[in-house]
């Protein structure tokens, strides 16, 4: 399967609102599949359409490695509920070298269709969550950037513990 190209910032494609998708078909599917094998290859856990030059509400989210991987696609993504609120450290395939402190839901429900058009409901908590509030973000054309409270550099990620990067 093809790596796609990342469209990196600034690029108007990543400030746009995306299009309802209305055709489940083998193109949407080969794309799934072409946009996990590039999440994986960048190192990422998330990737939305825009971020590959795709208008469209697709995104995908694979927090997990190995044993713990599950991949959840999600289309045209709702989110329905969210409860509490946590600000951790998050980055961007399409801001490399970027990282900030960003606000989110410490839970999200979410209403999706999966690649044959099946609705979903899913219930996500900590860092699922962050991920998938994350990529849903992008279907909107609503960076992370636009939300972080702090700037972090790289070189500090390393030397930061667990209880900074959870405040």
């Amino acid at each position: 399967m093809p790596i796609l190209p990342i469209v990196h910032h600034p690029n108007e494609i990543l400030e746009t609102k995306c299009e309802q998708v209305k055709n489940f078909d083998k193109d949407l599917h080969c794309l799934l599949d072409n946009m996990y094998n590039t999440m994986i290859a960048e190192d990422g856990v998330g990737l939305a359409a825009p971020q590959v030059g795709i208008p469209r509400q697709i995104a995908i989210v694979d927090i997990g490695e190995g044993e713990e991987s599950e991949l959840f696609e999600m289309i045209n993504p709702v989110i329905l509920e969210e409860k509490g609120t946590v600000i951790d450290v998050e980055g961007c395939l399409s801001f490399p070298g970027v990282y900030g402190r960003v606000p989110r839901a410490q839970m999200v429900k979410i209403k999706a269709s999966d690649r044959h058009g099946e609705e979903y409901i899913l219930e996500a908590e900590g860092y699922l969550a962050r991920a998938i509030q994350h990529e849903v973000d992008h279907l909107k054309g609503v960076l992370f950037t636009t939300k972080v409270v702090e700037y972090v550099n790289e070189s500090e990620l390393a030397d930061w513990s667990e209880e900074q990067l959870q405040r």
